[in-house]
């Protein structure tokens, strides 16, 4: 079964494992470099399973779900070095588009309404 963590406790398992090296966290240009390369990599395995350029058979099989692991990493460790609480942050984000897109897109049960009025 697995173990269910929040986002605190991401943030604190991964300020762990960089406690323990002397160079710590990287700077927030080198991090931001970091999470362009990690996204690259991410977009790369994307266009390969959904895309029209499929791999070179001398490249390796990575999962999509390796990519974003790799991208949430780099992400929380450029939160924890900004201490940055993800959680707030999340928190912030969601209000922000409950609120300013509340009424952009199309809800599910506005779309069953309208097809029962036909």
């Amino acid at each position: 079964m697995a173990v269910h963590k929040t986002m605190n406790d991401l943030q604190a398992e991964v300020d762990t494992y960089i406690g323990q090296f002397k160079e710590g966290y990287f700077s927030p240009l080198a991090m931001l470099a970091r999470l362009t390369e990690e996204l690259g990599e991410l977009a790369r395995e994307v266009n390969h399973y959904y895309g029209e350029k499929p791999k070179k058979t001398s490249e390796t099989e990575k999962a999509i779900e390796e990519e974003v692991g790799d991208l949430l990493f780099v992400l929380i460790c450029m939160a924890n070095a900004l201490k940055i609480d993800l959680e707030d942050a999340h928190n912030y984000v969601m209000d922000k588009f409950k609120t300013r897109d509340s009424d952009r897109w199309t809800r599910i049960e506005q779309e069953s309404r309208s097809e029962d009025n036909e």
